[in-house]
């Protein structure tokens, strides 16, 4: 059976508010690509899985679908969070598994709105 695209990222983003990093790691292949621009890519559902754990214990975060987008194998994310941060994210799919992540989003301003340490830099 073919999972949608926009199926699969609404499977994810259920899973991301549960925050909980084994259910999210298992929306990806096992060779995934998750690349926020602001970081290096993660390559590898146990460390996407590892990069989500450490983000879910750094902060409560909450993804409000805006908008979802399909084209083939491609769906289109577009977020906001309570706190007013808005972001987007591009998912390639194949097997119903995300292959590969591409993510945009204000970092200063996610570190604002959490109260987290700013860069020194």
């Amino acid at each position: 059976m073919l999972v949608e695209p926009r199926e699969i990222v609404k499977n994810w983003v259920s899973r991301f508010n549960e925050a909980d990093a084994d259910a999210i790691a298992d929306c990806y292949s096992e060779d995934a690509t998750n690349h926020q621009v602001i970081r290096d890519p993660v390559v590898g559902r146990a460390a996407i899985r590892e990069m989500f754990a450490r983000e879910f214990a750094q902060a409560t975060m909450v993804c409000q679908i805006e908008n979802i987008f399909q084209d083939g194998d491609w769906a289109i994310l577009e977020w906001t969070d309570p706190n007013g941060l808005r972001g987007c994210g591009f998912f390639k799919t194949s097997d119903g598994k995300i292959v590969f992540q591409r993510g945009y989003f204000n970092e200063l301003s996610f570190l604002r709105l959490n109260g987290l340490p700013l860069p020194t830099e």
